[in-house]
């Protein structure tokens, strides 16, 4: 069964990308439909299979490497490949009746939603260096074409500028993985991982270590590098927006967080892991400080995301020289904190576009009287923030949680007042979208109320991510399983 499922996670993505190409944006809808559904059975098959039998090293074919393709089929990789199936269907709906069918550009949307969907499978199960990077190109590619969907000069312009950073990001990532070629003959993380336990140390190795994950965290908007995601992520259609803030800059950080936890304890040091940690700090209050003042709703939500993908690059000053029992619990606070955002975010971005569309604006401003005409989208939003605020029982206080608690064994106690402020200033933000909400104004109210469809969708995702801090014990217990070499032959 496995060469099957791996087959409907990497490739028929692309021949459903193929298909929507052909065809207009209603029959492309269809087919996409039927491809959502193949694709979540998929996924949830193969979260099963690993759940119960445990992870397994499978090698594309039966082809070994480096002539082969290496898939590293863990549980955080298929814990990645369900979250994706289950985030990207929404999008999916939430697309299928917000898009307008006779404007003609929107009907691309498809195949680079299929593109983008085939690139996030990659990148969770891949095993190699450079297959990592030619899922993370086509993700890219895939995204940048679809901020640029919506055809106005602006977002051309953010598209440009995403397009920009991107493209310098992967070749920084690249420039690394020849350098780690050249010195170790392995593409293979776990190879290049074996072949450092052997030398024992590595001195003047560090280069590669810093290209890749300066390009990754260019990619994934780290602060001061995150210039691209406000506007790209603010101008874009919302199911858009909420497929690039809940898993496109998830992925280059789930490359970075792989090399780092293989090769960070050979090539890293303390001093890069408090540096990296430091501006993931940074991120938190800049963002949310940021997210504060901004007057369009959609750039509250988008520098919401610079400040929550700063929490994720706690990962590395909270896993490096601390004993296995810490390392441990920071990753598992730090997955919580992905999926948490993933389901938030998605929510949130959706949810807004419902009360833009409704107000017929995107400033914060023009949601007066917005609570009595569409309560369920605004609860949504809100419901949404309780994660991004970290209140039990969401996910977010989960991962907090956990962040805290590793925070602590390890020594690191200066990591509290960035989990407490960024918490305090979420908080902050969502309730001064609240507060324009219930606010009233003279003259006679005109809204437009969305299908009852795209309000729906919002709410499923913002339950799913406060639900998640009541179920994060199972979730957790299939993400620690390993994988084993040489199995799924």
């Amino acid at each position: 069964m496995t060469p099957w499922l791996m087959a409907g996670l990497l490739f028929t993505p692309l021949a459903w990308a193929v298909l929507t190409l052909l065809v207009n944006f209603n029959r492309g809808r269809l087919i996409s439909w039927l491809g959502i559904l193949v694709q979540v059975v998929v996924s949830l098959g193969l979260w099963a299979a690993v759940a119960g039998d445990g992870g397994f090293h499978y090698q594309l074919g039966g082809w070994p490497a480096p002539l082969g393709i290496e898939l590293r089929v863990d549980g955080l990789a298929v814990t990645f490949v369900l979250l994706t199936a289950l985030v990207a269907a929404a999008c999916g709906w939430h697309a299928s009746i917000y898009l307008d069918p006779a404007k003609a550009w929107h009907r691309y949307f498809w195949p680079l939603f299929w593109f983008l969907w085939a690139g996030l499978n990659g990148v969770w199960l891949g095993g190699d260096l450079f297959n990592l990077y030619v899922g993370l190109e086509l993700i890219s590619l895939s995204a940048v074409g679809l901020v640029a969907l919506g055809g106005e000069s602006a977002a051309l312009r953010a598209a440009i500028r995403y397009l920009m950073a991107a493209l310098l990001g992967s070749l920084a990532y690249l420039l690394g993985v020849a350098l780690i070629y050249g010195q170790f003959g392995s593409l293979s993380i776990a190879g290049v991982s074996r072949l450092l336990g052997e030398a024992g140390t590595a001195p003047g190795q560090t280069l590669p270590l810093l290209l890749m994950l300066f390009g990754l965290t260019l990619k994934t908007a780290l602060f001061p590098m995150h210039g691209w995601l406000p506007p790209a992520h603010g101008i874009a259609r919302s199911p858009v927006s909420a497929l690039l803030s809940a898993l496109v800059v998830k992925a280059s950080f789930y490359i970075a967080a792989r090399i780092w936890l293989d090769l960070g304890g050979y090539l890293g040091s303390y001093g890069l892991a408090q540096l990296i940690g430091g501006l993931g700090a940074m991120a938190v209050i800049w963002g949310s400080w940021r997210a504060l003042w901004q007057a369009k709703l959609k750039q509250v939500v988008a520098y919401s995301s610079v400040a929550q993908i700063g929490y994720l690059f706690l990962l590395f000053p909270l896993t490096w020289g601390v004993a296995e029992p810490v390392s441990l619990q920071a990753q598992q606070g730090i997955t919580l904190q992905i999926i948490s955002h993933a389901l938030a975010k998605a929510a949130m971005f959706l949810a807004a576009g419902n009360l833009i569309m409704s107000v017929g604006s995107n400033r914060v401003d023009a949601l007066a009287g917005v609570s009595r005409f569409l309560p369920f989208s605004l609860f949504s939003f809100g419901l949404a923030g309780v994660s991004l605020m970290s209140l039990p029982p969401s996910g977010g206080f989960a991962a907090k949680w956990l962040l805290l608690q590793s925070s602590l064994a390890s020594g690191q106690w200066w990591w509290l007042p960035v989990l407490l402020a960024g918490g305090l200033l979420s908080a902050a933000y969502v309730f001064r979208v609240y507060r324009a909400s219930f606010m009233e104004r003279a003259g006679t109210d005109r809204f437009f109320h969305p299908s009852r469809s795209l309000e729906v969708i919002p709410m499923i995702l913002a339950s799913l991510s406060l639900a998640l801090g009541l179920v994060a014990e199972p979730v957790l217990s299939v993400m620690v399983l390993p994988f084993e070499e040489g199995g799924g032959q």
